[in-house]
């Protein structure tokens, strides 16, 4: 049986750049919401003819589209991300261009017919809004509020449930922009995390679930997710998720 200090050692020394999750393999598993956000993305990426990605992290999933449009930009505001994201775009043609989630966006009004982004960790509706052409669409799949408290509550205590990812309130955002919001869809997901290394690869990924998280300030709560994994078996949680899909009437 491996130990819980083998397990940390694993779970300190994995790289954590972009968003490639093919390490969990095995080691932790996600339900996937049943719209197939990608699919339906690419879809869409077909049919525009200028397409922005925000905060596209490493572009694994944007480099993933069948059909590229004749002008493809992403943007990403971490360093290495963005490197990461200009090698998987390379062969489609695209370009990266460094920008946080709360900046301005560095493009001209109406400069694109389709903007999408998975997972966003902020949402500027009104640059949104601003950079889409006239009838041109915003289409993104987001966290949605509550999501995987189960693992924040064990690392943390109990936590409130911020409001600020609740779908209704994207609704009401991107209205308030001048979108016209097309379709909106939530599920709740299940997750399972086998052993400790693979919660401590998430956390150190995913970053704004335990924001403070490091492994030596919270090396008791792993010690006690170990222990309960090797009691019960796998950690259970559920992330939220939800779809939504705007447009830009004028």
């Amino acid at each position: 049986m491996v130990s819980f200090e083998e397990h940390v050692a694993e779970g300190a020394a994995v790289p954590v750049d972009g968003w490639d999750f093919s390490w969990f393999d095995g080691r932790a598993t996600e339900q996937r919401p049943s719209w197939e956000y990608a699919r339906l993305m690419g879809e869409r990426m077909a049919r525009a003819r200028r397409a922005l990605d925000l905060q596209t992290g490493g572009g694994e999933v944007l480099a993933g589209i069948p059909q590229a449009p004749e002008v493809l930009v992403a943007t990403e505001g971490w360093p290495p991300n963005a490197e990461l994201a200009r090698a998987h775009l390379a062969p489609l043609g695209g370009r990266v261009v460094e920008a946080g989630e709360n900046d301005d966006l560095p493009f001209e009004d109406g400069t694109f017919d389709l903007v999408v982004s998975r997972h966003p960790v902020s949402v500027r509706w009104d640059e949104v809004a601003r950079v889409l052409a006239a009838q041109g669409t915003y289409f993104s799949q987001q966290v949605g509020a509550g999501s995987l408290r189960e693992l924040i509550d064990f690392m943390m205590g109990p936590q409130p449930v911020s409001p600020v990812r609740d779908p209704e309130r994207a609704r009401a955002a991107a209205t308030a922009a001048g979108l016209t919001v097309l379709g909106l869809r939530s599920e709740a997901l299940r997750m399972e995390f086998s052993d400790v290394a693979a919660v401590i690869v998430f956390l150190r990924k995913v970053i704004w679930t335990v924001p403070s998280f490091t492994i030596p300030a919270y090396y008791d709560r792993l010690k006690a997710m170990h222990a309960h994994i090797t009691e019960h078996g796998p950690f259970v949680a559920h992330s939220q998720r939800f779809l939504i899909e705007a447009r830009k009437l004028a």
